[in-house]
């Protein structure tokens, strides 16, 4: 049986703790599908398909791209989940609210489907402090995010940061 790895999010944007939360994944697993949740509720600032090419490119620059598959997904986790025959949810955890959060999202996933298990990657201590509403909100300021997310990023998130103003 092989270990397929279902990475969730919105990603909006992609930072480099997302980076080595799929860094760390893919050796777990053997294959790992990068589900970008659509979420609109979150007023992401890259459209859905942006989202998707941007982690495409930045996998495919950490050499990761055999082992992933990135694709968009709405609705209910766990039946995304089975619908790409993930057996393992991969979650990254930065703080105790994260945990809080997450503890309450597996103990709900486990109701729905016992065969589906969550693996918590703790986030590396030098990108604990990143998050993408954050780095959303210092980009969209003006402010220099070149610390939290790669150059090909932070060009784009600029680029989006500068229309929007």
């Amino acid at each position: 049986m092989s270990r397929v790895g279902l990475y969730p999010g919105t990603f909006d944007p992609f930072t480099n703790g997302h980076t080595d939360i799929i860094g760390r994944a893919v050796k777990l697993v053997d294959k790992l599908v990068i589900g970008v949740a659509l979420n609109e509720g979150k007023g992401p600032l890259f459209t859905l398909e942006e989202r998707v090419a941007i982690i495409i490119a930045e996998c495919e620059a950490i050499g990761a791209g055999d082992k992933i598959v990135v694709q968009p997904f709405k609705g209910l986790l766990i039946h995304y989940a089975r619908e790409v025959g993930a057996n393992i949810i991969v979650r990254g955890l930065r703080t105790s609210a994260d945990f809080e959060y997450e503890f309450q999202m597996t103990a709900m996933n486990q109701q729905l489907d016992r065969e589906v298990e969550t693996v918590f990657l703790m986030a590396d201590p030098k990108h604990q402090a990143i998050s993408s509403s954050l780095v959303k909100v210092i980009a969209q300021l003006g402010g220099d995010v070149s610390k939290f997310v790669s150059t090909r990023v932070t060009d784009r998130l600029a680029a989006k940061a500068a229309a929007a103003r």
